[in-house]
């Protein structure tokens, strides 16, 4: 049963319309697919606009395909999330999910990956 335990939710300017249940990144869009994310969108929010955005805690996102429980996620394609590949790992599963269904994702600190040495 997916819940959502925000510890921190602040509005940010939407440059872009968004989608609930989506992550968004810093620049107030969509986050990039693979890309980081600043958190994830509670409302939809039309472009102009204050979206209240989860940035620390649980939040409910759509899985853009399964997800196994314990997962690390990335961002896919439209802020949907996606078991991590080859992306920055933005949270962690909490919960089995098919696509299209809402998957708890434990908000987690990420970071563009270091540089290759050479």
């Amino acid at each position: 049963m997916s819940q959502n335990i925000s510890l921190l939710t602040l509005s940010i300017a939407a440059s872009a319309a968004l989608s609930a249940h989506t992550f968004v990144g810093a620049g107030g869009a969509v986050a990039t697919a693979a890309g980081n994310a600043l958190g994830v969108a509670d409302a939809d929010t039309v472009q102009g606009a204050l979206c209240p955005t989860i940035v620390s805690g649980t939040a409910k996102v759509i899985a853009s395909a399964a997800i196994a429980a314990g997962a690390y996620v990335e961002v896919a394609a439209n802020g949907q999330a996606a078991t991590q590949d080859e992306g920055i790992a933005v949270g962690v599963a909490l919960e089995a999910a098919e696509a299209g269904e809402l998957v708890e994702v434990l908000l987690i600190p990420n970071a563009p990956a270091p540089a290759a040495a050479g």
